[in-house]
């Protein structure tokens, strides 16, 4: 096959992974991305049973192990901030568990000396031709490529270019999730504590660096407005939000002014009647989001490894490459949907009663029966797609 050139837009997990496995099969890859460069920090994601095996084959199980959160338990708060139960950190850390960040510089430097990055840009317009796409650039020069892949996650800049506006397909779930890195002046150790009061939670840690907190943040957004907001408008809805939460909550957001890592969004899924328009094709959030606790992160390396596998498989053809992809990640994507939907009820349930209620929900989880329950329900939408091997034409 000779080598076809394909951009990618994306620089975090999906779009680096993309561009491990399309350089595995023989295409030129640019990667751009909005970021003036790789973002760190962002939440801890896992990966368990099938999404292990893909590690493996990437090469790269051994630097994610070596960055791995290693976290403990979890110990939830009752309403006055005082212990009243403890959950195995195995239920929520998988068989690895490591910071987004951390894992996106593990794919870079796996992919920089054969990927050409573009940082500081992004996709502005998409014109298909018979051989090709003509692409336009805030800042770069317009260009053409073989395919294009939108791998910028929920709020895609190629979606929108190719599929339309991003409210036809969004469906926000009545929360939203922030997240921000403190000091560890709570002195945990590998460990997380989880705190609610109605419709807000916090779940703050500590794991691999002892001096930092990493914050986490859920809250039901009824009328919240979260898009085109600045960074000291985000730290402003932040502490607005949680301004008389109890608990550490005050000291915790005494850190917000310094925080160079925050994030808010609302917690929203993405759902497409088809991910590919010609030869333009989406993959993760920006396909099919959905929501924390839906094995997001894991589904979308293992859809970049289908995507260019059914490329090569397909000779390039990709009309038939998309359709297979899309053919084997579906229920895929729609059992990480259903795991997802309920993650803000239950991150922060809205009323007192329903915290209590989650709580005992929690305390089920020691026992043998119910926690064998769980064990199956978080580790499914990981194992939703199995991992089978394409032929490649290139090593690492």
């Amino acid at each position: 096959m000779t080598a076809k050139t394909v951009l990618v837009s994306g620089a975090s997990i999906a779009g680096p992974s993309a561009a491990f496995w399309l350089h595995r099969h023989g295409y030129r890859v640019t990667v751009v991305e909005t970021a003036p460069e790789l973002r760190p920090g962002g939440q801890a994601v896992d990966f368990r049973g099938e999404q292990v095996k893909l590690l493996a084959a990437m090469g790269i199980l051994g630097d994610v192990r070596r960055y791995e959160t290693a976290m403990g338990d979890q110990t939830v708060l009752d309403l006055d901030g005082k212990p009243q139960l403890t959950v195995p950190g195995a239920a929520w850390s998988g068989e690895v568990e490591i910071l987004r960040g951390d894992l996106a510089r593990i794919l870079y430097d796996h992919t920089k000396d054969h990927t050409e990055y573009v940082f500081g840009d992004r996709v502005t317009s998409l014109t298909e031709r018979a051989d090709g796409v003509d692409v336009t650039f805030s800042r770069g020069a317009p260009r053409r490529f073989d395919l294009v892949v939108g791998a910028d996650g929920v709020h895609s800049g190629v979606r929108a270019a190719a599929f339309g506006p991003e409210a036809g397909f969004r469906r926000d779930l009545g929360f939203g999730i922030a997240g921000f890195t403190a000091p560890n002046h709570l002195g945990l150790d590998h460990t997380s504590v989880l705190y609610n009061e109605p419709g807000r939670g916090l779940m703050v840690g500590s794991h691999r660096h002892a001096d930092r907190l990493h914050v986490g943040l859920v809250f039901a957004a009824d009328g919240v407005e979260f898009r085109r907001r600045t960074t000291d408008e985000q730290r402003a809805l932040v502490a607005q939000l949680f301004a008389n939460t109890g608990w550490e909550t005050p000291k915790l957001l005494e850190a917000l002014p310094a925080a160079t890592d925050l994030y808010v969004d609302s917690i929203s899924q993405i759902h497409l009647e088809r991910w590919s328009k010609g030869r333009v094709v989406l993959l993760g959030d920006a396909a099919w989001c959905a929501g924390p606790g839906g094995s997001g992160t894991g589904l979308a390396m293992m859809g970049a490894q289908v995507l260019a596998g059914e490329l090569a498989a397909a000779g390039g053809d990709h009309v038939t490459a998309f359709e297979r992809y899309e053919q084997r990640l579906r229920k895929p994507a729609t059992v990480g949907q259903k795991n997802g939907k309920g993650s803000g009820n239950f991150l922060a349930p809205r009323t007192a009663a329903k915290i209590r209620s989650r709580n005992r929900a929690y305390k089920m989880l020691s026992t043998r029966l119910f926690g064998g329950f769980f064990t199956w329900m978080t580790d499914r939408a990981a194992n939703a797609l199995e991992y089978r091997e394409y032929p490649v034409l290139t090593s690492a």
